[in-house]
């Protein structure tokens, strides 16, 4: 297993007076380069990666932060245009006209957004330092293709930063492409049937990829409850889990 060292930080989020930017867990590692790599995450799909004094937004919502209080984005990437993953208010809120916006073919179309348009296999590099790379998401189970159909081209995402390669997957279930996937240092999978991955199902992606960190994510929101002690339990000794509120 590769060797990644790391520091956790637990901010948890609180009401907070005099013009101060409202706090989220957060979640600290050392990339491959040595650097530091700092995690926030605000809800479900949402999170932000702050690296090298750059903020990357994934999938904002306004719903899950106070994004008029938190650093403006260098980049937002969005994996497809669900409300739950693609809010224009949160994008337009973060952007500035310096600000580069990564986005699904879908996305771009919908809400005529301008962006980097990625379909599955595209490859953007919208700043120096920052490598994207689209991997396709889409359901696979009988009954459950119409949530994310293969030929809409959904993505996932392999951000490379600091020469760690983070997989971010969107929503989808397990695909041969996810399978495929090599030298994945930290993985993020959603987890909530009937929509995205059961319990089994992820435990047999992250068996395949074989990521050093594993942050389940997007694995709330419906009526059955997602065991994270059944998924953590499972994947001992393969990779670590670590829990943070992502419902």
């Amino acid at each position: 297993m590769k060797t990644l060292y790391f520091i956790t930080i637990m901010s948890f989020f609180s009401a907070l007076f005099g013009g101060k930017a409202p706090q989220y867990p957060s979640d600290t590692i050392t990339t491959r380069a040595g650097e530091e790599l700092t995690f926030h995450f605000y809800a479900h799909a949402s999170l932000a990666i702050e690296y090298g004094g750059k903020w990357i937004y994934i999938d904002p919502v306004m719903e899950h932060a106070d994004y008029s209080r938190l650093p403006k984005a260098d980049v937002v990437v969005v994996t497809h245009h669900h409300s739950d993953h693609l809010d224009r208010q949160a994008v337009d809120e973060l952007t500035t006209r310096q600000s580069e916006v990564v986005c699904d073919r879908t996305s771009a179309e919908a809400f005529e957004m301008n962006c980097h348009t990625m379909r599955p296999g595209s490859v953007a590099n919208p700043i120096e330092g920052l490598r994207i790379e689209a991997v396709a998401a889409y359901n696979t189970s009988e009954g459950h293709t119409k949530f994310h159909p293969k030929e809409r081209e959904d993505c996932g995402y392999i951000l490379t930063l600091g020469g760690s390669r983070i997989y971010i997957a969107g929503d989808t279930e397990l695909t041969p492409e996810m399978k495929a996937l090599k030298e994945i240092d930290i993985a993020f999978l959603p987890v909530n049937q009937p929509y995205t991955m059961t319990v089994e199902q992820a435990t047999e992606a992250v068996k395949a990829i074989r990521p050093t960190i594993f942050y389940p994510y997007h694995y709330g929101q419906v009526e059955q409850k997602t065991d994270l002690d059944a998924l953590k339990a499972a994947l001992e000794g393969i990779t670590e889990v670590r829990i943070f509120p992502m419902e």
